[in-house]
């Protein structure tokens, strides 16, 4: 505190006494020097006096020099490193205090790099270390930057070792870029050099593949790619080893040729793929395996015979394929057929053998080619007559025969057509027979009552005629009401709101049928049924102007003079309404285009007759409507004609057909000729006093 007041009373006194305090100030371009370049330092004061330079609290002298008694000059001549240090420069006013101030100069030798390496390579794993070679004076300090960070601080897997390398161990390819070795002094950050290195990460290439064995099948619609996956620094190059049997001209790589596709690949497309991946460092390789498949194919000698029963019967199957297929009959009853003894058996493990064939050998049987690829077969048929019928059952009515034929049918391979019904009263008696179509049910009419026949059936095919069935006697029965009509459903007919069905009457009860009664109403609650006769004769049922869609119920009966029938029950349906587009023109269309084409030649015709005789209808417009005057006429008209006042037409003077007729010309009598070419269509009547024709309408 009394420090403090005595200061405060030396500063009140100096200013009593009109003194005033020294300021010193060293002037200089920079304070930072560089090594064996001159440099000045200037020293001002505001007052006169005597000026003195201290290096470091030491009195120096020389390399000093006096500018005037307010300013002195200091030089450093070639700095050296020792010139570095704290300048003083102090004043001694002739009267008053000292006055001093001071300025570090630094003396320093720029940061170099010398022989440092830009650009160093790694192998992916090693063990990495990038020198950044560094001099200079004082002492460089060195740190390294990546992507604006400061790098190898923390001594992990990063580090900067003693001698300002950096360490980078078991180098990743992420650690590949630019590194920036930054070279300065302590204090001195303004004062630095930096040197871009750039390390490249190189790695072996890798090649993967997804499948080491690719498997397709062969096909026009086959395509396949085959991708090898390469990895590696620098970016290796891509080459395949393909088949000696490769078709180049069905193949695509993608520009890499890391891809290769095969286009509708074929059996010899089959083969080891190669793909090799090599750069600077090494190469690598990966085979895939393509094992091109082919659908089996089986091939027969024929696909179809038909022959008459005890005929024998050579059938040879091929069959093709990768892997190669076994090959396998089926029996027409689908059973596996083996090489064993007998009439339908398998010759040299492919042809098929059907000796001294019989109806139950026709049918179709198969050539199966079985392989991993898919299985595969090919039909063959064999047809011949049909067997006799083996479950006949036979059902007397009073003046009919129905048969029942059992569920079990041998068609010898083709449908049967029809059957042929024989029937007699006794066996002295010549058989009668029929032909039936081969519709359900198969029954003889037109029989008489109480009357014992032997009756029998065959069948028949498009090859011809099987064996009779075994012979069963019946009795028919006494006269009574008629059997149910048969109403052949399945050839029912519907077209718009119409339905018709055929029917057919097996058995009459021995009297003949006087009518058939219909009844049918919609299958809705509360229809009441529609009822209609029918004729004796009738073969069909015709139901017109029925409802658009709706479901419907029919019943029929037979009736004779004993009584009607059971009914026979059908139902059916009625489509929606559909409108219908017409596909001509219809009547009206057809008598418009006629009064056209006939309009167009009329006036065609009356064309004609104007523009080449002046007449028809055109002309009589043409008058009526524009007032023009008759052409042909003019020289009459206005007494332009001939002097002895005879019409001509084409050099003739009376033309054929003309009509003579009196005019008068500039008072002259003129005989004129009228012809068709001059006369409309239509009459003269008056002539006015002017002489113009006026044709009335």
């Amino acid at each position: 505190m009394a420090q403090s007041v005595l200061i405060l009373r030396l500063g009140m006194l100096i200013l009593a006494l009109g003194l005033t305090e020294a300021k010193v100030e060293i002037i200089t371009s920079t304070a930072d020097v560089k090594l064996g370049e001159d440099h000045m330092l200037l020293c001002k004061t505001n007052v006169e006096g005597e000026i003195t330079w201290y290096k470091d609290d030491m009195d120096v002298d020389e390399e000093v020099e006096k500018v005037d008694e307010t300013s002195s000059k200091f030089f450093i001549r070639k700095a050296k490193m020792g010139d570095s240090g704290l300048y003083t420069c102090e004043c001694t006013p002739e009267s008053g205090p000292k006055s001093s101030t001071s300025l570090t100069v630094f003396v320093y030798e720029r940061p170099s790099f010398g022989s440092t390496p830009l650009f160093h390579e790694f192998l992916v794993g090693q063990d990495a270390v990038v020198p950044c070679i560094v001099t200079g004076q004082p002492k460089v300090e060195v740190r390294w930057i990546r992507d604006d960070e400061v790098v190898g601080r923390d001594g992990m897997r990063v580090s900067v070792m003693s001698d300002n390398s950096l360490q980078i161990r078991s180098i990743k390819r992420t650690d590949g870029g630019s590194y920036t070795c930054e070279g300065s002094f302590r204090g001195r950050q303004s004062i630095s050099e930096k040197r871009v290195i750039s390390i490249t990460i190189n790695a072996p290439p890798t090649v993967r593949i997804h499948e080491e064995v690719k498997r397709v099948v062969a096909g026009p619609e086959t395509n396949v790619s085959l991708i090898c996956l390469v990895d590696g620094l620098p970016k290796p190059n891509i080459s395949w080893t393909l088949p000696d049997t490769f078709d180049t001209t069905r193949h695509q790589f993608n520009s890499d040729r890391s891809e290769l596709t095969l286009y509708s690949v074929v059996r010899k497309d089959y083969g080891e793929y190669v793909c090799t991946a090599k750069n600077k460092i090494a190469e690598n390789s990966a085979t895939i395996m393509l094992d091109v498949s082919e659908h089996p194919v089986v091939v027969l000698s024929q696909e179809e015979v038909e022959v008459n029963p005890g005929e024998d019967v050579f059938v040879s199957c091929n069959v093709s394929g990768h892997p190669t297929p076994s090959l396998l009959w089926i029996s027409n009853t689908g059973h596996p057929l083996n090489s064993s003894e007998g009439r339908v058996r398998v010759e040299n493990g492919s042809q098929l053998v059907v000796e001294k064939v019989v109806p139950s050998n026709g049918g179709v049987y198969n050539c199966m080619a079985i392989s991993p690829s898919g299985n595969i077969s090919k039909e063959f048929s064999l047809r011949t007559h049909p067997g006799p019928p083996s479950q006949v059952s036979a059902y007397p009515g009073p003046t009919s025969v129905i048969f029942s034929l059992g569920r079990t049918q041998v068609d010898g391979g083709s449908p049967i057509t029809h059957y042929t019904i024989q029937w007699r009263k006794s066996a002295q008696d010549t058989w009668s027979e029929t032909t039936v179509p081969a519709i359900d049910p198969v029954a003889i009419t037109s029989l008489k009552p109480y009357t014992s026949y032997s009756v029998r059936l065959s069948p028949s095919n498009h090859l011809g005629e099987g064996d009779f069935s075994t012979q069963q006697t019946v009795r028919t029965q006494g006269i009574r009401e008629p059997d149910s009509p048969v109403l052949l459903a399945h050839e029912g007919k519907g077209e718009g709101n119409s339905f018709s069905v055929p029917l057919r009457q097996l058995d009459d009860g021995g009297s003949p049928i006087t009518q058939y009664i219909l009844r049918y109403r919609m299958v809705k609650e509360g229809e009441e049924w529609t009822e209609r006769k029918l004729p004796s004769n009738s073969t069909a049922l015709h139901l017109q102007d029925l409802q658009y869609n709706s479901d419907f119920h029919l019943e029929l009966q037979a009736a004779n003079l004993n009584g009607s029938s059971s009914p026979a029950k059908l139902d059916f349906s009625t489509p929606k309404a559909v409108a219908k587009a017409r596909n001509g023109v219809g009547k009206a269309g057809i008598v418009g285009i006629v009064l056209f084409i006939f309009l167009v030649l009329l006036l065609a015709v009356d064309a004609t007759c104007c523009y080449t005789n002046r007449c028809g209808l055109l002309m009589f417009l043409a008058v009526r409507l524009f007032g023009q005057k008759v052409s042909g006429l003019k020289t009459l008209e206005e007494g332009d004609g001939p002097n002895n006042g005879d019409l001509k037409l084409n050099g003739l003077e009376t033309p054929r057909g003309s009509v003579s007729k009196q005019q008068t010309v500039n008072g002259n009598q003129v005989r004129a000729e009228v012809t068709c070419d001059k006369a409309p269509l239509t009459k003269f009547e008056k002539t006015p006093s002017s002489g113009d024709p006026v044709i009335d309408t």
